[in-house]
């Protein structure tokens, strides 16, 4: 793990989260949920089967992007080596888009 300066974090917490956003899109219009980026927070919208958000954010201080979701909180740092933000090896866009399918079958 290297450890990002602030500006390379805000770039690539940025890229980040506009990758996870346009890798959410497909099952977001499968689906009919809203992936919504602004103001650098990502949130996922439901409507069905219940209306819940996920939120999606940037943490500067410890240089990690949290997600909370389904009353559970994510804490993802900078895979240097593979060049992603990932929780146990698993990449932002990849738990969004497992925990948006959990969410939805549940």
């Amino acid at each position: 793990m290297s450890a990002l300066t602030d500006q390379e974090f805000r770039v690539k917490s940025d890229e980040a989260l506009e990758g996870a956003q346009q890798a959410l899109l497909p099952l977001a219009d499968a689906e009919e949920f809203e992936v919504e980026f602004q103001n650098g927070v990502l949130n996922v919208v439901f409507e069905e089967p219940r209306e819940a958000k996920f939120v999606v954010s940037p943490q500067a201080p410890v240089r990690q992007i949290w997600v909370s979701a389904m009353s559970r909180s994510f804490k993802l740092a900078w895979d240097g080596d593979r060049g992603v933000f990932a929780l146990n090896g698993e990449s932002l866009p990849d738990l969004l888009g497992r925990l948006c399918r959990e969410f939805l079958a549940s």
